[in-house]
């Protein structure tokens, strides 16, 4: 599989060809004549640790467990192998059941991201993978084009981590703290450099605020140094690890989606879940 990918965002070679500008199909370079394309590796944590949806990987969303839903979803982006990193052998039967790949991992990893790092040694410990996506095993619904867009930032080198937002329209969220704020300067039109992750309604004045959407593409180096480093001020204030990387003087930069994916917490976001996916 080759990319091509647009200086202004358009990336081929995923299947189908997604462009987030109108003139970008007419500059773009083929990393088959340039480069070795990166390799991707999607890396999906699951436990079995919600409160409020007991038992929710495994929770049945039209025949198969939500878990494999997410799996489904990756696989239509056609951008790498999906595997999941979970700390439970119930989930790990059930991806294995699927046909797909899962890893064990410690339960007491303080944060997603040292999860996944534990994984993607574990499946690729010579160190081919130069790209990993976490998904997270909560958005059965998530569009494939969503998932893609994670990586449109990353074509910038000076960038070491990528992510996700939506400009908030609904006025509850902008005081929602469970809603959380990306604050950024625009690099692009459809892209901001991260300044800041707040659960706070930020910034003030007039102008758009942005609902973060919790899907990230590191590069290897940037994971690796993320997980080596201890916990920051801002993120133990926050409760929001992202903010170790921006401390840390690492880049973040965030790729702007037309809307928020469904993520699954509640028994009623399972039924929406079910009913947008044909099973009620």
């Amino acid at each position: 599989m080759r990319l091509r990918i647009g200086y202004n965002g358009c990336i081929e070679g995923f299947g189908e060809t997604f462009c987030h500008h109108p003139q970008a199909m007419q500059n773009t370079v083929s990393l088959e004549t340039s480069h070795k394309m990166p390799e991707i590796l999607i890396l999906i944590p699951a436990r079995m640790a919600s409160t409020r949806l007991p038992g929710k990987p495994l929770a049945d969303i039209a025949g198969i467990p939500m878990i494999c839903q997410v799996i489904n979803r990756a696989l239509e982006t056609d951008i790498g192998e999906p595997v999941v990193a979970t700390d439970n052998e119930k989930i790990l039967n059930a991806v294995e059941v699927h046909g797909a790949r899962a890893v064990m991992t410690r339960a007491d990893h303080e944060s997603g991201s040292d999860r996944i790092w534990e994984a993607l040694e574990k499946v690729d410990p010579t160190g081919n993978v130069e790209i990993i996506v976490n998904l997270q095993g909560d958005l059965p619904t998530i569009d494939a084009d969503t998932i893609r867009q994670c990586l449109v930032p990353l074509k910038d080198e000076a960038v070491d981590i990528a992510t996700l937002a939506t400009e908030i329209t609904d006025e509850e969220e902008k005081y929602n703290p469970n809603v959380v704020k990306a604050i950024g300067t625009p690099v692009g039109e459809s892209r901001l450099r991260a300044l800041y992750f707040t659960r706070a309604n930020a910034p003030t004045g007039e102008g758009p605020l942005y609902h973060h959407i919790g899907l990230y593409a590191y590069r290897r180096s940037a994971l690796k140094k993320f997980v080596s480093l201890a916990p920051s001020p801002l993120e133990l204030r926050e409760k929001l690890e992202q903010l170790r990387a921006l401390e840390h003087q690492m880049r973040i930069d965030i790729q702007l989606v037309d809307s928020v994916p469904l993520g699954v917490d509640t028994p009623e976001d399972l039924e929406q879940a079910r009913k947008l996916l044909g099973y009620c």
